[in-house]
């Protein structure tokens, strides 16, 4: 049992000694819920807001505090004192660090793994990359936050799903089929590959301008993908096949996987059945010639089914996926990573399974994010303002091999370091702050050495690994934990002893910059602790206590970049 919930279990048991008749107080698991950290040390470890027992006990928040003191008896974990309305708990330095190291080296690499998710099943739709388009850093967040959450829930049991939602339907692929008929060659489209195909796409629009029957002919062609022609359907196929190869590299060196690549044209002989559903429970009604669902009592515009010419959209596709994933899957949740501006979008489709009658549909979440903009510009496809995410991911690799060359000019493969520090720095810059928030990426944040970055925290675990490896060479002995009830060392174990809450957090809130936010609290810990305290030397069994403490952090800094999807280099 950790500390934490040790004092939830006995705060719980000590308030309902002394009002034992009362209900409506806590249980421990709830309590541990209520605790919090003061904002200043001096305040404590923990605090318990007595707020919430005045209104079952009838009694002011300072006099429950004061009971609670006078009762309490567990001064060998922690001692008390109430402030204004607060039980401040004091933590037994040498009780904590036994404590807290005993549960990181008896669980190692599983610290803050968990069985919460057993026989549940999450689908994550993410990355959704579209066919004949290069991937850009725009499609960065939805990948790596979905990548991340799926390693969380992974971690904490859960059955897990990654679905790549291609975008491989619409009449832009007739445009591209005729582009390349027109136009293209198979040797320039398998030597170009998707910049080949996105150069035929650019040329279609600017021909068509000066010839306005190109549209037609694109419509032609689109119309024979869905009618199940052979010609158009083994061009589609191979213009997919492109994509996916081109794809395929950018997610290699990103470390991402997908159990699904069932994109919208996945669903297309799967809509009919479901715009029958529709019809038949009286949530069809025509306007204006198209089809849609009324949602004017939930104060939104109606969710379009059926287009005035007949085609299907986005909403009927993503409606038959729910569907389909729900059947097949049997999911417990289904989680939308896209950005923030399909809000609308997505509180239609949703509303819309509510009213089919599904009661899974709260089980639907979009979890939104935030807009990239490139060294403080935006970005716009129209505009030709685009990053493309393997020029990117390259450059920083190159610039992440020129700052080794300089720190490190006898660093074994520095090569392979450099691609890990490099990729590591873009995605900890894209995972750092709140999802929601946009993101300005700067190369001289994302490769700082010194400052919150990815190099830093990877750095600080190379750091970790090399101390160990020094102390591989000193004699064993059995630690002696009261060596590590310095400041630093308590705030360092304070940090790795609530690693494991704060992954249950960052799941709970679909945030993976939360366990960003504790990884480089703890390297900054950690560095502080190594600049104060000399940790080979002193008596062996302390040397022991401060090594193993080293251990520990290195272990957590390695599981926490794992979670984000990083990785952690043992030399720097």
């Amino acid at each position: 049992m950790d500390t934490m919930t040790q004092i939830a279990a006995l705060a719980a048991d000590c308030m309902h000694t002394l009002w034992p008749d009362v209900e409506g107080l806590p249980e421990a698991a709830e309590l541990k819920g209520l605790l919090a950290v003061p904002p200043d040390p001096a305040l404590g470890d923990y605090a318990f807001p007595c707020f919430r027992l005045a209104k079952p006990l009838r009694m002011a928040p300072p006099k429950i505090a004061e009971s609670l003191c006078q009762a309490w008896s567990h001064d060998e974990v922690a001692s008390v004192r109430a402030v204004n309305g607060y039980l401040n708990f004091f933590l037994n330095r040498a009780n904590f660090a036994a404590t807290t190291m005993a549960a990181l080296r008896s669980a190692g690499d599983r610290y803050g793994a968990s069985d919460i998710g057993k026989g549940k099943t999450i689908c994550l739709d993410y990355s959704s990359i579209n066919i004949a388009k290069r991937f850009h850093i725009g499609h960065l967040s939805t990948t790596m936050i979905g990548h991340s959450l799926k390693r969380i829930f992974d971690f904490l049991g859960y059955t897990t799903v990654g679905i790549n939602h291609l975008g491989d339907w619409g009449t832009q692929f007739g445009k591209m089929i005729c582009a390349y008929q027109k136009w293209g060659s198979k040797e320039e489209v398998e030597q170009g590959g998707v910049a080949a195909l996105e150069a035929l796409y650019v040329r279609f629009h600017a021909e068509a301008e000066k010839d306005p029957s190109l549209e037609d002919e694109g419509r032609a062609w689109f119309k024979k993908i869905e009618d199940g022609d052979e010609e158009a359907l083994a061009i589609f196929s191979w213009f997919k096949d492109i994509t996916l190869r081109d794809a395929a590299r950018v997610y290699d060196i990103l470390g991402v996987s997908f159990d699904s690549y069932a994109g919208e044209s996945f669903y297309i002989d799967k809509m009919a059945p479901v715009i029958q559903e529709l019809r038949d429970k009286g949530l069809l009604v025509e306007s204006e010639g198209a089809q849609v669902v009324d949602l004017e009592e939930d104060n939104m515009p109606p969710c379009l089914i059926i287009k005035k010419d007949g085609a299907t959209i986005y909403a009927t596709r993503d409606i038959t996926a729910a569907i389909y994933r729900q059947n097949t899957y049997h999911f417990d949740k289904c989680l939308y990573v896209v950005a923030y501006q399909q809000d609308l979008h997505f509180r239609q489709v949703f509303r819309v399974l509510e009213k089919m009658g599904y009661p899974w549909a709260k089980d639907c979440v979009h979890v939104a994010f935030g807009m990239v903009s490139f060294e403080g510009e935006a970005l716009s496809t129209r505009k030709g303002k685009t990053v493309h995410l393997e020029d990117l991911l390259n450059q920083a690799v190159e610039k992440a091999l020129a700052i080794m060359e300089e720190k490190s000019p006898n660093l074994e493969n520095k090569e392979t370091i450099a691609r890990q520090v490099g990729v590591g720095a873009v995605i900890y810059t894209d995972l750092s702050n709140n999802r929601i928030k946009d993101i300005d990426f700067r190369w001289d944040r994302a490769l700082n050495f010194d400052g919150e970055s990815g190099p830093y925290v990877q750095y600080t675990h190379a750091r970790c690994c090399s101390l160990l490896r020094r102390a591989a060479e000193l004699p064993g002995a059995e630690p002696d934990w009261s060596a590590l009830t310095d400041d630093e060392a308590q705030s360092l174990l304070r940090l790795l002893s609530r690693f494991p809450d704060v992954i249950l957090d960052a799941a709970d809130k679909y945030e993976p910059s939360m366990i960003t936010r504790a990884v480089t609290d703890i390297a900054q810990a950690f560095n502080k602790y190594y600049y104060e305290h000399r940790i080979l030397d002193g008596e062996p069994a302390q040397a022991a206590a401060r090594i193993a403490l080293t251990d520990a952090t290195r272990q957590v800094i390695r599981t926490g970049l794992y979670l984000i999807g990083i990785e952690a280099p043992e030399r720097m």
